[in-house]
């Protein structure tokens, strides 16, 4: 157990065009080196081409392709006995939003193409239409825990 203080929740402030955290989570998960700026232009500029493509609300597209894409159960390894056992877990909210998001980062990141904004935009898009790489991240979370499933009493 470790000795040191528990670290504080920081508080997110909303971003100024859609007031919501989960866009300001999405930014700062986008974000290299400090440049919120360049994140920011190639999240929205994403965001406006799904918006585009589907012709709904761009928060309705992004909640819903985040929620396709997050977790439920995660695995976390617990050493007994001098055995490593993979253990299925629940997780957290706040952890599952965390994991979606960097799913479809990662995964945006993977894609062929020359620039993020559209790599970025057809990944929430296959996101929200329950394909692309995010949700197949996902199944496979979810299938590698239904596997070690009989692990779960280690708890």
């Amino acid at each position: 157990m470790s000795r040191r203080k528990t670290a504080k929740k920081r508080l997110i402030n909303q971003d100024p065009i859609y007031n919501s955290k989960l866009v300001s989570l999405f930014i700062n998960k986008i974000m290299l080196k400090g440049k919120k700026s360049i994140a920011q232009t190639i999240f929205y500029n994403a965001i406006k081409k799904a918006k585009e493509s589907l012709n709904k609300d761009a928060m309705e597209i992004l909640e819903k392709s985040v929620n396709n894409s997050t977790p439920v159960i995660e695995l976390k390894t617990k050493r007994i006995g001098g055995t490593t056992y993979q253990v299925p877990v629940e997780i957290r909210n706040d952890r599952k939003t965390s994991l979606a998001l960097s799913f479809i980062i990662k995964s945006a990141r993977k894609r062929p193409g020359k620039d993020m904004i559209s790599k970025l935009g057809n990944e929430i898009i296959d996101s929200f239409n329950n394909t692309g790489n995010s949700v197949k991240k996902k199944e496979e979370l979810h299938r590698s825990a239904e596997t070690n499933k009989a692990f779960a009493s280690f708890k």
